[in-house]
């Protein structure tokens, strides 16, 4: 399966930027590299070519002298040694420079995945697996670490070696020069064509290997649904088939990839022997091209060094096109287009209590939608013409069958997605011209999916206000009915919760949630089904925290147990993207429509 044109562009385009890359930051290291590579090269050449002199000069005239004196000989082979000693110490201080310069690379090249990916948009996500981007950060880093520190300066090593060496051979004998050169073609040509046939089966294999990541992600976060579902068998089999499929990918990858040592190595030994022939044919029949037999000895082991970085090329192709296909993956991440922010009003706190706009607007918590499409995408709009008026102090509830677009709405309001047409207005400022990062600031959110990180129970509480104190922490925890079951803790706020709380229940940890909202002391609260995972006593405790919590604030609450919006100072029913009923709950009711049919049950089928 050979690559097409295009495909070969982009792999050079992506390499050609890695490198780039890479030698930014490094400049000066790859500078002190290269010059070691080039001497590391050069003590090489010398001692090959230091054996047509031994022989010539050395070897041959002693075995014909009366008296054979040795003096010479040892002088010579010891400035031979001080020569190699010093091209080691050079190739140990590149391949110690190395390891810096690739771990650094890497290490700046994963902050800067990070910091892109934290300035991405809620959408990419949404449309991204997880395990899949995952596997950016490990298996397609991977590839780049074997680049950076073992494929780019034994290529580099290797350009130097074969031009140093070519000169040298020319200059020993030009005929013998031409066999090799002819072969090391041959070696190239089929080279190119193994390489570039294998280059798609490793952009397959890496592309399978992030849906491995991803399905094992997906499977471990929700074992228990497999297990209560007793799906083990099925989820196997699907396992099975993507496993199997990066199987087969890395397989036709490798299979085609590792023919290329195998190959280039039978030509090597076969330009050996050519070389052989041809100069003891020159030799012996004293053609006069002055090859002598330590001309071809030396050009013997020159041709050797000759071969083998060509050799040395072919077997890092395999984790060239590796990296190339890593590389497409973790550039494609870091060009996704970053979450836009045009807003210049900024959020302040006052000396004493409340919040201001920077434009001097006092933050009240007055939202207002006008008239306000939205579609996930152009071609599927969700909501329509949605007239909404929150003013300040007021609770306003959200109520719905699933898909209705509840929550799509507060994701508007926090401009995790932005409108299509129409405005919302907060505090009569456009959320447009409000910095992102300020208007979610000024909301307070508990969402239906709980988070919780690894970390102390205080530091999950501090997460809503990463300045806040213990006693804070506590006092948060106490009003929200958080604080009897975290003292019961085995160490109490000091327990450290991992794997999102696993040790928790799911209204503990919905708990700690709340309280972290709470600590944030912001002028407006989102409760998303804020106490969907908690028992009805409990809710109850929780309620009335959070009543005192909502105190002076603007609060959405989306909600389907509808028994706890019954206070709400409005109500509005969504079906299918479009507001058909708002009211108090007594107007509502006394309405008999679908909220009737909602909270009694009646006319329900």
């Amino acid at each position: 399966m050979a690559a097409t044109a295009e495909e070969r562009r982009q792999s050079k385009s992506t390499l050609i930027r890695l490198t780039k890359y890479v030698l930014k930051n490094y400049r000066i290291s790859y500078l002190v590299v290269m010059v070691c590579i080039l001497v590391s090269s050069v003590t090489t050449l010398l001692s090959t070519l230091f054996t047509k002199t031994l022989i010539d000069d050395y070897i041959v005239p002693l075995t014909h002298a009366a008296d054979p004196q040795y003096n010479s000989l040892w002088q010579a082979l010891f400035k031979l040694g001080l020569v190699l000693l010093f091209g080691v110490i050079c190739s140990y201080t590149y391949n110690l420079i190395m390891i810096r310069v690739s771990q650094g690379s890497l290490l700046q090249l994963r902050r800067q995945l990070f910091k892109h990916m934290e300035k991405l948009p809620i959408s990419y996500f949404d449309r991204r697996a997880h395990g899949d981007i995952m596997s950016v950060y490990t298996n397609d880093i991977d590839t780049l670490r074997q680049l950076v520190g073992q494929a780019l300066p034994q290529v580099f090593n290797s350009i130097i070696t074969i031009t140093v060496t070519l000169a040298s051979m020319l200059i020993l004998s030009v005929p013998l020069t031409c066999v090799s050169i002819v072969m090391a073609i041959v070696m190239m040509v089929a080279t190119k064509q193994l390489s570039t046939r294998s280059r798609k089966h490793f952009t397959v294999q890496q592309q399978s290997l992030a849906r491995v990541n991803s399905f094992i992600e997906e499977m471990m976060t929700g074992q228990k649904v497999v297990k209560v579902f007793c799906h083990e068998q099925q989820a196997m089999e699907e396992f099975e088939q993507i496993n199997e499929q990066l199987r087969s990918s890395a397989y036709n990858a490798n299979r085609i990839a590792n023919i290329v040592m195998p190959v280039n190595g039978n030509l090597g030994q076969l330009t050996y022997v050519l070389i052989a022939i041809v100069g003891a044919t020159f030799a012996l029949g004293n053609f006069g091209f002055g090859i002598t037999l330590g001309t071809i000895v030396s050009f013997l082991t020159l041709n050797k060094n000759f071969t083998q970085p060509v050799s040395q090329i072919s077997n890092q192709i395999n984790s060239i096109i590796m990296a190339a296909a890593g590389a497409d993956r973790v550039f494609a991440l870091l060009d996704e287009k970053q979450e836009t922010d045009d807003g210049k009003v900024t959020l302040q706190k006052n000396s004493g209590q409340g919040w201001t706009w920077s434009n001097g607007t006092p933050v009240e918590g007055g939202v207002r939608f006008d008239k306000v499409d939205f579609g996930y995408t152009p071609e599927k709009q969700v909501l329509f013409d949605i007239d909404i008026e929150a003013m300040p102090d007021q609770k306003i509830a959200f109520v719905g069958g699933t898909g209705a677009g509840k929550t799509t709405i507060l994701n508007l309001v926090t401009r995790f997605y932005d409108i299509q047409d129409g405005k919302i207005q907060y505090d009569g400022i456009n959320i447009n011209d409000i910095a992102k990062a300020d208007l979610r600031r000024s909301f307070g959110m508990v969402l239906q999916e709980t988070r919780l990180f690894t970390g102390t129970v205080l530091d999950n509480i501090r997460y809503g206000r990463l300045d806040a104190t213990d006693e804070e922490c506590i006092a948060t925890a106490k009003l929200v009915g958080a604080h009897d079951f975290i003292r019961r803790l085995a160490d109490g706020y000091h327990t450290v919760l991992s794997g999102d709380g696993g040790n928790l229940s799911a209204g503990e940890r919905q708990l700690i949630a709340v309280a972290r909202a709470a600590i944030a002391d912001p002028p407006v609260l989102i409760l998303d089904e804020a106490t969907s995972s908690i028992d009805t006593r409990t809710e109850r405790i929780v309620q009335k925290g959070m009543d005192s919590m909502m105190q002076g604030r603007t609060t959405f609450v989306i909600a389907h147990r509808l028994s706890t919006v019954r206070n709400s100072d409005r109500i509005i029913v969504l079906e299918r993207g479009r507001i058909i009923e708002q009211g108090s709950h007594q107007q509502l009711l006394d309405q008999k429509g679908k909220y009737y049919q909602l909270y009694t049950g009646n006319g329900i089928s």
